[in-house]
């Protein structure tokens, strides 16, 4: 083997030295592991059949079953794949460390669904026999994964016709589609956690084998397609739900919750301003909007044209932003987390107590704008279904349809500010201002843009919110809301859109669809927020200067491995 790389004896004395299993060894082991679970979910493994997906059949698997016969075939493949000619193209690096995180993917879910049956149906007793099968398959094909091989760094630098990585591009979005109607179609709680381990080890074993890194230089090669063709992947959304209004309601609050997640994360991303109290700056739009909706609880009798109620709320959340960020932004740090948290709540007592008792007449005080009408806009009824492609759509996908051109607008001013001077002074006041100062940045200016922009973009959310959910009350913009929201941008990751989309999603729909933890959802929350800051500081999708930044030392360390 030329370039200095250890033979294949060299490599096996190695690994006897070490008290590793022979590499031939390790993978016939995992190999029968991965046929044995693969085979185990063609048998029953429930008495019961009162458990999710009905583990009482022979030869038919359901439930959970599936997710472990996915996982174990895929496994099956790497495994073969290993051995044969096409390793080299299709697993450079090779493919133990996928085979390892699809083995942990087919323990956890097997051992999850033989202990759930065991806690829901009385007892362990009603573990049929097939199931503890499923189960030792799975620590046979767990621990022979842990036996294999490390992998060697996976490159793929392929580059194919255009015409080929565009329908790369497709084929991704399509499945990611696919597989996010297939979580919401979900009813039990039990599989749809199987569901998500599964399809976490599916992308941990595509990213372990390169496949992951590939799609994204094909994306960011082809940044346009990519971004047009995410968006009308997502318009597609509500003709998977047809005329059902559930999903669709929910993916519209997703929806405002992510544009407003974006706008903070010009706040927190770029300039590394910490606002606690930015959802205020979305009850100011809110309200403009309802005041302005013609609604029998408004105390203003003027119904402007929808695109004039949104020009309106977003100037006078300028406007409201700079009056807030006029005085706080002179102090720093904990100090401006301190002081914007309390402009929050100053909102919101204020609009409880301008109720024509305690103050004016405007916001109706604790009871709020009850009724606010569903909109009318360029001839469209937003609170009537249509037919669209000779499909009936719910009249939610209206509300979804706007909220998504609102969301592309939002993008838009982010990435343009982002790429730009004030995107660059932004990040330079962020990473030390003093010294963005002394480089001549008028810093109290350019923090008090980005302050008045951030307000801006949530106000216009406002307005849209106020609509869809036709009940504006001050108790729907607490402080939590905030924490939720800066939440949101850390987790997924500071200064990306992407970033600030999947902490929106994850936020909002986890708990929709773990509805029995919410009255531990809190701390849910907050053990999940320590473990990521733990373990990923720098945000689940995060940007290239913000990963360098946690990771230094070991990238410090890569430079001079790669310069020995």
């Amino acid at each position: 083997m030329s370039g200095g790389g250890a033979t294949t004896e060299q490599r096996r004395l190695i690994d006897r030295a070490r008290g590793r299993v022979p590499a031939t060894t390790a993978r016939a082991a995992a190999l029968l592991g991965a046929v044995l679970s693969l085979a185990s979910t063609f048998l029953a493994w429930s008495y019961g059949s009162a458990f999710p997906g009905n583990l009482t059949i022979y030869g038919y698997p359901g439930g959970a079953q599936v997710y472990v016969l996915v996982l174990a075939l895929v496994a099956i493949v790497l495994l073969l794949l290993e051995v044969s000619p096409l390793r080299r193209v299709l697993a450079p690096g090779g493919t133990g460390g996928a085979v390892r995180v699809l083995a942990s993917g087919v323990f956890l879910v097997t051992a999850f669904t033989v202990l759930a049956i065991g806690v829901e149906l009385g007892g362990l007793i009603n573990v049929e026999w097939g199931g503890w099968v499923a189960l030792l398959a799975a620590a046979v094909f767990v621990v022979a994964g842990r036996s294999l091989p490390d992998d060697r760094p996976a490159v793929w630098s392929y580059r194919l016709p255009d015409w080929v990585e565009f329908l790369v591009i497709a084929v991704v979005l399509g499945l990611a589609l696919a597989a996010f109607v297939e979580a919401l179609a979900i009813p039990e709680w039990e599989i749809f956690l199987c569901f998500l381990v599964a399809l976490g080890g599916a992308l941990t074993a595509a990213w372990r084998l390169g496949l992951v890194s590939w799609i994204s230089e094909v994306g960011t090669r082809h940044r346009g397609v990519t971004v047009t063709a995410a968006f009308l992947v997502a318009a597609a959304f509500p003709f998977t739900q047809g005329s059902d209004n559930h999903w669709l309601n929910v993916m519209v609050n997703v929806g405002i919750f992510a544009t407003t997640a974006i706008g903070l994360n010009i706040v927190v991303g770029l300039a590394g301003l910490l606002d606690l109290g930015y959802v205020a700056f979305l009850g100011v739009g809110a309200y403009v909007g309802a005041l302005l909706s013609g609604a029998a609880a408004s105390t203003i009798g003027w119904n402007p044209p929808f695109a004039v109620t949104v020009v309106i709320g977003a100037v006078i959340t300028a406007i409201v932003g700079v009056l807030i960020g006029t005085p706080t932004l002179r102090v720093r740090g904990d100090y401006l987390a301190i002081v914007t948290l309390g402009f929050g709540e100053i909102f919101r007592i204020a609009v409880n107590n301008l109720d024509g008792s305690t103050g004016p007449q405007v916001t109706n005080g604790p009871n709020g704008i009850p009724g606010i009408p569903d909109l009318k806009f360029l001839g469209i009824d937003f609170g009537q279904s249509h037919t669209v492609f000779g499909m009936n759509l719910g009249y939610f996908a209206n509300y979804f349809f706007l909220e998504l051109v609102l969301m592309a607008f939002v993008i838009l001013v982010f990435s343009r500010m982002n790429n730009s001077r004030l995107g660059r002074a932004w990040l330079a006041i962020r990473e030390d201002e003093v010294a963005a100062q002394a480089a001549g940045i008028n810093t109290f200016r350019l923090k008090l843009l980005a302050f008045a922009l951030g307000a801006t973009l949530a106000g216009m959310a406002g307005t849209i919110q106020a609509h869809a959910i036709s009940s504006i009350t001050p108790d729907s913009y607490q402080f939590l809301n905030s924490a939720f929201l800066v939440a949101a941008v850390v987790l997924g990751g500071m200064g990306t859109v992407t970033g600030a989309l999947l902490g929106s999603v994850v936020l909002l729909l986890l708990p929709e669809k773990f509805r029995f933890f919410q009255d531990n959802k809190l701390l849910i929350f907050g053990v999940t927020l320590v473990l990521v800051m733990r373990f990923r500081p720098e945000g689940v999708i995060a940007n290239k200067r913000r990963k360098a930044e946690f990771h230094e030392e070991e990238i410090s360390e890569e430079l001079a491995e790669g310069a020995r």
